[in-house]
């Protein structure tokens, strides 16, 4: 049966590189993005590599609770098995005033963490029903930056686009601790990933000068993405045995501190599964009669 490799971010930086890997691979690849044009041009990368076939690309705004839900229906529907999911959508805000989604969620929250939550409970039956599951969530598990506002996830106030950024991805690491405890039979294997600094189209989302410089420490220090896709794939065709793992590029890290502390971890996970309870967001009313 063919492998099914889902990734969110699959249109640009590390996902698509990810997509393209696998579909030269021979897997079918459903790469999920918020811009139809890199979706069109990754499908005719794929055309190119003979493989249009196997690769679909699926329109979705993940600051959406409902359409991250709606995507993860759109993909039951289609596939019998999803065999590897990978999260790495994610648009840096660092700068400017604090947003929040039509749902009322901060904006970085709301991408770069609830997406993640709704796609990895959400998929979760799907990817039991292939034979080595795994989900690789892309982040910064071990680096010492960042903590949860317990008192105010949303950043009502004191709010920063780096802090907002950073308790993204802290929460994320809690995530990756959660789905296994929560879900203590699962055969899925959660690897939780940072893949270092690689040159992406990050510095593109940064006011100048600093994009400018930015770009020219990428050019300098970065890991070009056709390398650190090598590492990832790698972790993903052999998921290690654990339920919860967590990787700096190749080397393992201990889970320890409070970045992987489960207790934190399950209370994440349940002010998580109030903050999205469908009941919230009813479906939208259909056309009056």
């Amino acid at each position: 049966m063919r492998t099914t490799v889902v990734i969110t971010g699959g249109t640009d930086g590390l996902g698509k590189g990810l997509a393209l890997h696998y579909l030269r691979q021979g897997a079918r690849v459903i790469a999920v993005g918020s811009t139809p044009a890199k979706g069109e041009a990754l499908l005719a990368e794929a055309a190119r590599l003979s493989a249009d076939g196997r690769a679909v690309f699926l329109p979705c705004d993940l600051t959406s609770v409902r359409a991250a839900r709606e995507l993860v229906t759109t993909i039951e529907s289609t596939c019998p098995s999803v065999d590897k999911l990978v999260l790495c959508a994610q648009r840096y805000r660092l700068f400017g005033p604090r947003t929040v989604t039509a749902e009322g969620f901060e904006h970085s929250f709301a991408l770069a963490y609830l997406s993640r939550y709704i796609l990895s409970h959400g998929l979760r039956h799907a990817l039991e029903s292939a034979p080595r599951p795994v989900i690789m969530n892309v982040g910064t598990p071990g680096t010492p930056l960042g903590r949860i506002r317990w008192d105010d996830l949303q950043l009502e106030t004191g709010y920063s686009g780096t802090r907002a950024t950073l308790q993204s991805f802290r929460a994320n690491d809690l995530l990756g601790v959660a789905f296994g405890a929560v879900h203590p039979e699962t055969p899925v294997r959660y690897v939780g990933y940072n893949p270092g600094v690689v040159a992406t189209g990050m510095p593109e989302h940064l006011p100048q000068p600093l994009r400018t410089l930015t770009k020219a420490a990428f050019a300098l220090f970065a890991t070009s993405v056709s390398k650190a896709v090598v590492p990832m794939a790698r972790l993903l065709d052999e998921p290690p045995g654990e339920p919860f793992t967590a990787y700096r590029t190749s080397r393992r890290l201990a889970l320890k501190g409070a970045a992987f502390d489960r207790d934190a971890a399950l209370r994440m996970h349940r002010l998580t599964e109030q903050a999205v309870d469908p009941a919230r967001w009813p479906p939208p009313a259909g056309p009056a009669t």
